[in-house]
């Protein structure tokens, strides 16, 4: 099933890098950008995350908030996060539950070879919970003005 604008975000609670559990219905009020990415440290994913580095004033700046999620263990995501200056939480769902209830979990292919993992996208909800905006299969290079885009609607 595929999520749309309008639909409500389903509801999940996830470590952070920094040990802490972020559950999305205690940000309720605010408007929260979740763009998921498939591995950390890699090419694509180094540019999307950076990406809403580069730009996270104009996010905070709009009373918004952003996190990461990728399969990759909390400790993954420590190293990245520390590589890369990133100044908002990255999540480990290293089960996959949360891609799979954002209908990010998908088959891919490289090499001939098929296997499972992460569509790079984003979502942004809003105040209420509700989806302002879905972008799956977004370019790393795109993701953050796309994000941008909705909330200067």
């Amino acid at each position: 099933m595929a999520i749309q604008i309008g639909d409500m975000a389903p509801d999940f609670a996830l470590q952070a890098d920094d040990g802490t559990t972020v559950q999305l219905s205690a940000l309720r009020g605010r408007t929260v950008i979740i763009y998921f990415y498939p591995k950390d440290d890699t090419p694509g994913c180094t540019t999307q995350s950076c990406g809403f580095r580069d730009r996270y004033a104009e996010v905070t700046a709009a009373d918004a908030i952003v996190l990461g999620i990728s399969p990759d263990s909390v400790k993954s995501h420590v190293a990245f996060k520390r590589k890369f200056d990133l100044p908002f939480p990255l999540l480990a769902d290293v089960d996959h539950t949360v891609c799979e209830a954002y209908g990010v979990w998908s088959e891919k292919s490289m090499y001939g070879k098929k296997y499972m993992g992460v569509t790079r996208s984003h979502v942004v909800v809003a105040p209420d919970g509700t989806f302002a905006d879905v972008q799956i299969k977004v370019s790393p290079e795109e993701s953050i003005s796309r994000a941008l885009q909705q909330l200067t609607k």
